[in-house]
C-alpha cells in the first residue's frame, strides 16, 4: 500500500479513439453442425452420375456448410467460415461458383477458376475434385475445402438477398437493408485488375501453387463482360458493379430470370420493381401487396413474376400486361419462402404460419404438403424432394414430387386458393383448416440449439447460458469449454444459486447472436481484470504475483498462430519499429521485468489454453483489408501481421500491455469507535483492487501501536512491543505482506478484525468487493480495524 500520489502515470501516449476489436467465437464440440437458423439453402447437382450431389446452408452462426447427399444421408464435407455475420442468402452460379451474402455488409465469391494475366483457367471436374490448392488465386472452388473467398464489399448495409440467372453464368444480383441493389459480373469483380500482373509473375515463376507439375489448360478466355458491365481499374478492386437505384428503402428480394437480362426485387415499399439487368434502369412498378414483399420467382423466360407478402397473399403477375392476373389466399400469416416447379406451373410456399403448401397456379388448388415447428425461411427443390429451412438450426427435406404434382393431389384433401387474404385467416378460425400429407420428413440435418439467454458471472471467467433446447450451461470462456451442464433447469435459479460476492473488472462482453457465445475484447478497458496467480491454480513465484486475463487469453487465442510462425526459416515480424525474432517472443514460464510506468505485469506465465477438440474462432479486423474469420487451429502464421489489431500483437508478441486507468482502490483506515489500538498512519491510503483483507490485518500487525498488554497476544506473557515502521518501507506495488525479515515476536499475531459500515470483512474479499458489496458509496471506502481479546 501507499499514499494516493506517490506514483502516477507519466506516459503521454497518443491512440486512435476507436481500436479494432477482437472476438472469439467459443464453437460447439460439433463442428458439422449449425448452432443458429438456417437462412439459405443452394442446391448443386452432379453432372457425372459417379459423382455427388451437394447441399449448401449458410446460417445465421456465420457459416456456410457443404454437405454431400446420398439417398438417406448428408454428411457434411467442409464448413467455410468466410463471413463475420449472418449468412443471408447464397446461389450458385455457373456449376461451381458459390456466391454468398451477409449482414457483414459483404458478398463472398468463392469461385473455382484460377486468374492468370488477362485469361481465366478453366479447370476439370476431376481436378475440381481433388485435394489441389487453388488459394494463390485468392478465390476457390466450392467443392473445394480453401479458405480464400473473393469479397465484394459495394453495400452499405446487410445484404439480405441475391438472385443469378440460370443460362448467365457470369451474373449475380444483390440487395439489402440499404435500400440498394447492385448488378454483379462475377467472372470481373473474382479477376481484380491490380492484381494479375502480381498473379501472372508468380505463375510463370514457380507454376501452380508449388505444384511439381503444371496444369493443363482445357480452354482459355478473357476477362471481359458480355454483359454490358465493364471493368472499370480506377475502382479499388479494379471492378464496380451496375447500381440499380429507386429503391426507397430495404430490398428484401430478388429474382432473375435464366437469361439474365430481367431483375425483380421488393421490399418494403410494397411493390414489384422490375429492371433492365444490362442498364440497371427500372422498366415498371407493380402494386397490389399491402405489406412487405419478401419472395419473388420469374419464370424462365421472365414473362410471369410470383411474389409471396407479409400481407399473406401471393401474386401471378403478367409483365408483359404489367398487372396481377392471379392471387393466392394460402397462407394466414406472411409468405417467406417461394420454389416452383420447372414448368413454373406450381409453386411451394411456406412461411410465418408454419405450413408448406403446393399449389397449381392455373386451377389454383392447392394442398398443405407439412407443418414445422418453426417458420419456414427458405425453400431449394431437389428432384423429387424440396429441403426446407427454417429459424431452427436443422433443416428438413420433405416429398416434393416435381414432376408428378398431381400424385400430390390424390393424397390428401385439397382446397380451393381464395383470392382475399382474409378467406385462409376466417377458415382457420372457422377450424377446416387441412390435414398435412406428410406427417414426418424423409430426412433431417440436425442442427446444435442455438444459445438464446446468457449471464455473465461476477467472476468474470464464467458465463452461463440457455439454448433453444432449454439446456442451461457453464462455460469457461478462458479456455472454451463448458465446465458445467446443467441440463433443463431454471436459468433464473441457477443463476442465483452461482452468484459470489466478488467485484472484478468488467474486461469483456458477451454476444449471442451467431448462436454461439462470442467474447469480445476491446481496448484498454480488456486489460483492466487482473487476478492473483494461486486463485487461478498458477504456479508462481510469489503469493502477490498477479495475472492479466485479457493477455493471458489473448496469447491462448494466438500459441497455434505463434508456434506455426516460429517454424518459418528466417521468420521476423515488426512491432513499434523494430525488428525482433518471433522465437524471442514465445511465451515463456520464466520471469521477465517491465518498466511499471507502462502498464506492465511483473510476470510471464502460461497462457489460457483453449479447447483442441472444439477451437474458437476469431473475428477481428487489422490496420488493412476488411473483417475475417478463423479457428485459432487454422492459423497458418502466414497471415500478415497487418491482419491483426496492433494492441493485440503488442500485448503477444512484447507482452506490453497498454496505459490502463487507475486500478487502485483508495480508502481510509481507522480504528472502530472506543478502541485503545492505533496505528501510525494518516490520512488516505491506496491498493490494487484486488487486494485481500488478509494484506489489510498484516499491515495493521505491522504498523501495531499497543497502550497495554493484550491477553494471549504475546509470548511467556511478555507484552508485544511498538512497531514504528514507516509507510515507505512497505511494497511499492502496495501489496503489504509478511515479509520474510518481519520480528519474530510478530509471528505470533493478534486477532484483527477489519470492518466496513459495522460489518466484519472475510480476509479473503478483496477491496472492491468490499467497496461494491459492503460500502455501495461513491466516496472513497472506509475501513477500521480493532483488535478481538481472548480468542
Amino acid at each position: 500500500m501507499h499514499r494516493v500520489g506517490s506514483a502516477g502515470n507519466t506516459t503521454g501516449s497518443s491512440r486512435p479513439r476507436k481500436e479494432k476489436k477482437l472476438t472469439y467465437v467459443l464453437n460447439s464440440t460439433d463442428d458439422t453442425k449449425h448452432t443458429g437458423g438456417v437462412n439459405c439453402l443452394a442446391v448443386l447437382k452432379s453432372s457425372v452420375s459417379s459423382q455427388h450431389d451437394y447441399l449448401f446452408t449458410g446460417s445465421r452462426d456465420g457459416t456456410l456448410k457443404r454437405w454431400q447427399l446420398t439417398e438417406d444421408s448428408a454428411a457434411c464435407s467442409a464448413t467455410f467460415e468466410s463471413h463475420v455475420d449472418w449468412v443471408n442468402d447464397a446461389v450458385i452460379v455457373g456449376g461451381s461458383t458459390l456466391v454468398s451474402c451477409s449482414s457483414d455488409t459483404t458478398l463472398k465469391v468463392q469461385v473455382a477458376s484460377l486468374v492468370v494475366l488477362s485469361y481465366i483457367v478453366v479447370v476439370p471436374l476431376n481436378l475440381l475434385m481433388s485435394n489441389f490448392d487453388y488459394s494463390y488465386a485468392q478465390t476457390w472452388n466450392c467443392l473445394s475445402d480453401g479458405t480464400s473467398p473473393r469479397t465484394l464489399r459495394q453495400h452499405s448495409d446487410y445484404v439480405l438477398c441475391l438472385a443469378s440467372a440460370e443460362k448467365n453464368s457470369n451474373l449475380v444480383a444483390s440487395g439489402g437493408l440499404g435500400g440498394e441493389v447492385f448488378i454483379w459480373d462475377v467472372e470481373a469483380a473474382a479477376a481484380p485488375v491490380s492484381k494479375l500482373n502480381d498473379a501472372v509473375a508468380d505463375d510463370c515463376s514457380n507454376g501452380v501453387n508449388g505444384a511439381t507439375s503444371s496444369l493443363s489448360v482445357t480452354s482459355m478466355r478473357t476477362i471481359s463482360s458480355s454483359n454490358g458491365i465493364a471493368v472499370h481499374p480506377s475502382q479499388p478492386q479494379g471492378y464496380a458493379p451496375i447500381a440499380a437505384k429507386g429503391h426507397k428503402g430495404s430490398v428484401y428480394a430478388l429474382a432473375m430470370n435464366d437469361s439474365g437480362n430481367l431483375l425483380v426485387s421488393g421490399g418494403i415499399e410494397k411493390v414489384v420493381r422490375v429492371w433492365d439487368v444490362r442498364t440497371g434502369s427500372k422498366t415498371m412498378k407493380l402494386r397490389g401487396h399491402t405489406e412487405n414483399v419478401r419472395a419473388l420467382l420469374l419464370d424462365p423466360t421472365g414473362r410471369f413474376c410470383l411474389s409471396g407478402s407479409s400481407d399473406s397473399m401471393i401474386r401471378l403477375w403478367d409483365l408483359g400486361q404489367q398487372r396481377c392476373i392471379h392471387s393466392y389466399a394460402v397462407h394466414t400469416d406472411s409468405v417467406w419462402a417461394l420454389a416452383s416447379t420447372p414448368t413454373f406451373s406450381h409453386v411451394y410456399s411456406g412461411g410465418k404460419d408454419l405450413s408448406l403448401y403446393l399449389t397449381d397456379l392455373s386451377s389454383r388448388e392447392s394442398i398443405l404438403l407439412c407443418t414445422e415447428e418453426d417458420p419456414i425461411v427458405q425453400l431449394a427443390l431437389d428432384d423429387e424432394n424440396i429441403w426446407v429451412a427454417f429459424s431452427d438450426s436443422s433443416v428438413h427435406r420433405w416429398p416434393a414430387e416435381a414432376r408428378t404434382t398431381h400424385k400430390v393431389f390424390q393424397k390428401g384433401s385439397s382446397f380451393l386458393a381464395g383470392n382475399l387474404s382474409f378467406s385462409r385467416a376466417r377458415a382457420s378460425l372457422e377450424g377446416t383448416t387441412t390435414v398435412p400429407v406428410c406427417k414426418e420428413p424423409t430426412f433431417s440435418i440436425p442442427g446444435t440449439p442455438a444459445i438464446v439467454q446468457h449471464e455473465i458471472l461476477n467472476n468474470r471467467r464464467h458465463v452461463l447460458t440457455k439454448d433453444t433446447a432449454g439446456c442451461v450451461k457453464l462455460w469457461e470462456i478462458t479456455r472454451g469449454i463448458v465446465i458445467q451442464d446443467y441440463g433443463k433447469v431454471s436459468f433464473d435459479e441457477k443463476k442465483e444459486a452461482l452468484f459470489e460476492m466478488v467485484s472484478i473488472p468488467a474486461w469483456f462482453t458477451a454476444d449471442i447472436r451467431l448462436g454461439s457465445l462470442s467474447i469480445q475484447l476491446e481496448t484498454p478497458q480488456c486489460f483492466f481484470a487482473e487476478m492473483y496467480a494461486a486463485d487461478l491454480e498458477i504456479d508462481a513465484n510469489a503469493e502477490d504475483d498477479k495475472v492479466n486475463l485479457a493477455r493471458e487469453t489473448l496469447k491462448g487465442l494466438l500459441c497455434h498462430w505463434l508456434a506455426k510462425k516460429k517454424q518459418r526459416p528466417g521468420s521476423q515480424s515488426v512491432a513499434n519499429g523494430d525488428v525482433k525474432d518471433v522465437s524471442s517472443r514465445i511465451t515463456s514460464h520464466s520471469k521477465a521485468e517491465f518498466d511499471g510506468s507502462s502498464g506492465n505485469d511483473a510476470g510471464v506465465y502460461p497462457p489460457f489454453e483453449f479447447s483442441a477438440a472444439s477451437p474458437p474462432s476469431i473475428i477481428t479486423e487489422g490496420s488493412h483489408g476488411g473483417p475475417w474469420r478463423k479457428k485459432i487451429t487454422d492459423l497458418s502464421g502466414t497471415e500478415d501481421e497487418k491482419d491483426f489489431p496492433w494492441w493485440v500483437l503488442d500485448c503477444v508478441l512484447n507482452n506490453r500491455l497498454p496505459p490502463r486507468e487507475n486500478n487502485k482502490c483508495s480508502f481510509y483506515l481507522h480504528p472502530c469507535e472506543g478502541s485503545a489500538v492505533q496505528i501510525h498512519t494518516q490520512g488516505k491510503l491506496s491498493a490494487p483492487r484486488i487486494l485481500r483483507i488478509h494484506k489489510v490485518v498484516n499491515y495493521v500487525l505491522e504498523k501495531l501501536v499497543l497502550d497495554k498488554p493484550l491477553d494471549g497476544a504475546a509470548v511467556d506473557g511478555t507484552s508485544v512491543p511498538g512497531v514504528g515502521t514507516s509507510l515507505q518501507n512497505l511494497s511499492a506495488g502496495g501489496d503489504a505482506s509478511l515479509r520474510p525479515t518481519m520480528r519474530p515476536w510478530l509471528r505470533l499475531k493478534p486477532n484483527i478484525e477489519i470492518l466496513c459500515n459495522n460489518q466484519v470483512l472475510a480476509h479473503d474479499m478483496s477491496l472492491a468487493t468490499v467497496r461494491a458489496y459492503i460500502w455501495k458509496k461513491p466516496e472513497d471506502l472506509v475501513l477500521n480495524y480493532r483488535v478481538v481479546q481472548g480468542r
